[in-house]
C-alpha cells in the first residue's frame, strides 16, 4: 500500500483543532468529559490520522458516525422546529452554558466527515467492530466508577441524559454495554461491508 494516503493539510488542520479543543474542554469541564466515547474518539482519530491506521480509523468511524448523525438531527430539529426529536443536546440551547463550550461541541458534526473521508482513502477494516466494542466495554465501567453521576457521561446512569431508577445500576450497565455496540456500531459496520462488496462487484 502506498504511504501518505492521507493529506498533510488534513493532519495539520485536525491537530490544530485538537490543540484548541482539548485544553479548552479540560479548562471548562475537567478530565471526566474525555471519557465520553465521542470525546475520546477525537483523540484517537488524531492518532489514526498521523499513523494512517486503517483499523483505528475504522473503529472511530463506528464510534462517531451514528452518534454524530443523531446529534446533528437533534440540534437541527430544535433549530428548525423547536423540538428535540431525540434528546441529549438541550445544553446547546441553554444560555447558562458558555457559548464557547457550545461551539466547541460542533465537533460532533465534523468527526463523521473527517473519518468518512479518511476511510475512503484508507479502506475499512472489519476488525474494527471488535476493537471498538472492546474499547466501549472498558470505558463504560470506568465511567460509572470514576465520574460524577450528575453528569451522566456516556449515559451510564440513564438514556438521553435522564437518570433511570427502574433497573439496578449494574444490570442497566450490562444492558448498555450490550446495546451500545448493537445499536450504534453494528449498523455502520454493516453499511461499510455492503459498500465494500458493492465496490468490489
Amino acid at each position: 500500500m502506498p504511504s501518505h494516503r492521507l493529506p498533510l493539510w488534513l493532519k495539520l488542520a485536525f491537530t490544530l483543532w485538537i490543540a484548541i479543543w482539548a485544553p479548552s474542554y479540560f479548562a471548562k469541564v475537567g478530565w471526566q468529559n474525555f471519557l465520553w466515547l465521542c470525546d475520546l474518539a477525537s483523540l484517537l482519530i488524531l492518532v489514526a490520522l498521523w499513523t494512517e491506521s486503517r483499523l483505528l480509523m475504522s473503529a472511530q468511524w463506528l464510534a462517531v458516525l451514528v452518534v454524530g448523525i443523531l446529534w446533528s438531527l437533534d440540534v437541527g430539529g430544535a433549530l428548525l422546529f423547536g423540538v428535540h426529536p431525540i434528546g441529549g443536546t438541550e445544553y446547546m440551547f441553554n444560555a447558562q452554558v458558555a457559548l464557547s463550550f457550545r461551539l466547541l461541541s460542533l465537533f460532533h458534526v465534523v468527526l463523521p466527515v473527517v473519518t468518512s473521508y479518511a476511510l475512503i482513502r484508507l479502506g475499512y477494516d472489519r476488525r474494527s467492530l471488535w476493537l471498538q466494542t472492546a474499547l466501549t466495554w472498558l470505558v463504560l465501567p470506568l465511567t460509572l466508577l470514576l465520574t460524577d453521576p450528575a453528569r451522566n457521561i456516556n449515559w451510564v446512569h440513564g438514556l438521553f441524559g435522564q437518570p433511570q431508577a427502574l433497573l439496578d445500576p449494574l444490570v442497566y450497565l450490562l444492558g448498555l454495554m450490550i446495546g451500545w455496540p448493537i445499536v450504534l456500531y453494528l449498523p455502520s459496520h454493516l453499511l461499510a461491508i455492503a459498500l465494500q462488496r458493492r465496490q468490489a462487484g
